[in-house]
């Protein structure tokens, strides 16, 4: 039996997978099949390929020493070969030696250096001037303001009312916070009723007469059909108010 034979026979008795091999030995898969069927090119060199045939041996439980007799005899015994040889590649590594720096090119390096930075003081300095220039020459031109005219307001025609016959147009505007309730005279309908917060406006336009109970008089500015109403009580106040009779305004 070969090598690989005698190796993967000891392995299938010893209950033991390829994987597990790999496993122990820390040997690859791939190079443990390849030297069971008798190829020892993927070891690396026979240096390699002895040690790995005692590493499989081990595990699968058979003396190695005649594997390794038999290897020698097939593909030579171990010749003199000293550690640096096993470490280190065959094929030695050049290692190029740096260039002497030639003194007329670093001459030529410097002199160019030199004149990079001349060149570049000029162009510095010459901007910085201009620059210096053209702020003493500037010139601040006075800012011209202008004031926009009122817009010219068209009035009505003095014989066109401004608001709607037989209407009143009710407006409140809340300075403070103010309750307010709107009812229908007639009906006794609740139109409105509400806190108007300070800030906001509410407006009715109403054709029939309505009654108007305020919370806080001091609180609003109030206008039917434009005309401001003032209402000088400190107290709740209930404002009759009647589109029919030109919008009168009256309290109670």
């Amino acid at each position: 039996m070969s090598i690989g034979d005698t190796l993967a026979e000891a392995r299938r008795q010893a209950g033991l997978t390829i994987t597990q091999v790999s496993e122990q030995t820390m040997i690859r898969e791939s190079i443990i099949r390849s030297i069971e069927q008798g190829d020892f090119s993927t070891c690396g060199g026979d240096f390699y390929a002895r040690g790995h045939i005692r590493s499989i041996a081990e595990a699968v439980g058979v003396d190695s020493a005649p594997l390794i007799r038999e290897f020698d005899e097939e593909h030579g015994p171990p010749g003199n070969m000293r550690a640096s040889q096993i470490f280190q590649p065959v094929t030695p590594i050049k290692i190029r030696e740096p260039r002497r720096l030639h003194l007329g090119r670093v001459l030529a390096v410097a002199l160019l250096a030199a004149a990079g930075y001349g060149a570049y003081h000029v162009i510095s300095t010459r901007d910085t001037h201009s620059s210096a220039t053209a702020g003493a020459t500037t010139t601040v031109r006075p800012v011209v303001t202008v004031t926009a005219q009122p817009t010219h307001t068209a009035t009505p025609h003095a014989g066109k009312p401004a608001f709607p016959k037989n209407e009143a147009v009710i407006k409140l505007t809340a300075v403070s916070d103010c309750w307010v309730g709107l009812t229908s005279t007639l009906t006794g309908k609740q139109l409105y009723q509400g806190v108007i917060t300070a800030g906001s406006s509410m407006t009715w336009t109403e054709k029939k007469q309505v009654s108007m109970r305020i919370g806080n008089p001091p609180g609003i500015h109030l206008t039917v059909n434009g005309k401001s109403q003032k209402t000088n009580s400190t107290v709740p106040i209930t404002l009759s108010i009647n589109p029919l009779n030109n919008a009168s305004v009256t309290v109670g």
